[in-house]
């Protein structure tokens, strides 16, 4: 009887984790199911080049992973039993009801309006691939002289006015920042960023909180109005809403509490990964919402879940950072180097350099994805037979996840 490893979500983390997994384990032993909403794969690092009219290379997730043995199913999560083990989908041909013996939740999040008014109903967003589509539209509909504002000025925030002041030299583009601009970036990232907003002819409204959204207009907390025909909203992001609804342990914003190998603390039999997923990286911090969190996550929770089936050693690897990547429009970029819990050093690339590493960056990311069993590795074969508990089956027995190999091992993981 084959082990069911069920993974919910085709983002970078859902795609590379079921690659993994499909190339460490026998597929006779096991049944890999990949579920995701979209047939294509999106890279969701280069929303910003979508929303201003680049056309983006298509990935159709079924190419990518045939041959592989992953099934690929094209549906919406709407419910996960974690307490019958099983996940409800809805696709094009109905509801179906799905049974796992390991579940790899990667649902990931989406933008996150923070309550503001009008938010939602007037500001644009580039967390998906739907929503970037939607504000390429409203772009291209705009005269010379209108104006853009970017409420947010992170990583998203200012990957977005960047790319659109460059992409659109005619457009009145502002960017506000509840602090100062780039003030967790060391001083030569600082003043490159600068140099590059300025460059563009972006406005920005530092030390600026955005208190509501009108359709012509943004509202800050000091009374101001600045004017804007087009608002993007770049504050942060939320995790998809699934996870709260389940039995499992999660914080109070929905993510799913996990240990150092990314398995729920209250249900064993489920990993969580990507933006899903609250783990603790070095100083205790929480790992920030991102690719570069979520990658690494994907490969230690591929290589738990591997081990603890095949009666292997449990690789912990921590998790850590090396750099931040932002590109500013097509041919300017910063690296701020930074420390293993993501505080900026002193040193940074910056310029046209910056800009070629940061593609490269999005590229690797994109084909480890695409090409998931091109690195070849051993296949192990699933070694522990216990009862299989879920009420929803009808059978009896299946190989499950044993405790009995989980002592943690320095193994790096590849």
């Amino acid at each position: 009887m084959q082990h069911r490893i069920i993974v919910l979500g085709a983002g970078y983390a859902g795609a590379i984790a079921a690659g993994r997994l499909a190339r460490r384990l026998r597929r006779e032993d096991v049944a890999i199911t990949l579920v995701n909403a979209e047939p294509d794969f999106v890279e969701r690092v280069r929303m910003h080049q979508l929303a201003v009219g680049q056309e983006l290379r298509p990935r159709p997730l079924d190419a990518m992973f045939a041959g592989t043995g992953v099934r690929l199913r094209i549906a919406r999560v709407t419910r996960v039993d974690v307490d019958r083990r099983t996940v409800t989908v809805l696709a094009a041909d109905g509801a179906e009801e799905l049974a796992y013996d390991t579940l790899v939740y990667a649902l990931g999040s989406g933008w996150n309006d923070q309550g503001v008014p009008g938010a939602a109903e007037h500001a644009h967003q580039v967390a998906s691939r739907p929503g970037a589509l939607r504000l390429r539209e409203r772009l291209s509909g705009l005269a010379a002289g209108q104006a853009v504002v970017v409420v947010g000025a992170g990583l998203t925030g200012l990957e977005a006015a960047t790319e659109i002041a460059e992409a659109r030299p005619d457009l009145d583009v502002a960017l506000a920042a509840r602090a100062g601009l780039g003030d967790w970036l060391s001083p030569k990232g600082r003043r490159h960023l600068r140099k590059v907003v300025d460059g563009l002819g972006i406005t920005v409204h530092e030390h600026t909180a955005v208190t509501a959204v009108e359709a012509d207009r943004v509202v800050t907390a000091d009374g101001r109005s600045v004017p804007s025909a087009v608002t993007v909203w770049t504050t942060g992001f939320a995790v998809h809403p699934v996870a709260q609804a389940t039995a499992l342990e999660v914080t109070g914003a929905g993510r799913i509490v996990v240990d150092r190998t990314l398995r729920s603390v209250s249900h064993p039999d489920v990993y969580a990964i990507g933006d899903a997923a609250l783990v603790t990286g070095p100083g205790d911090k929480p790992l920030r919402m991102s690719c570069a969190s979520g990658v690494p996550m994907a490969w230690q929770a591929a290589d738990a879940i591997a081990s603890r089936l095949t009666g292997g050693k449990i690789p912990t690897v921590p998790l850590r950072y090396f750099n931040q990547c932002i590109s500013l429009g097509r041919r300017e970029g910063l690296i701020q180097y930074v420390t293993a819990d993501d505080r900026a050093v002193s040193a940074a690339l910056t310029g046209r350099l910056a800009a070629v590493y940061k593609e490269l960056v999005c590229k690797g990311a994109a084909w480890g994805v695409a090409h998931p069993l091109l690195v070849p590795t051993g296949r192990r074969r699933v070694v522990r037979e216990l009862p299989r508990t879920n009420p929803a089956d009808a059978t009896t027995a299946t190989s499950v996840p044993t405790t009995a190999t989980d002592s943690p091992a320095k193994t790096p993981t590849p």
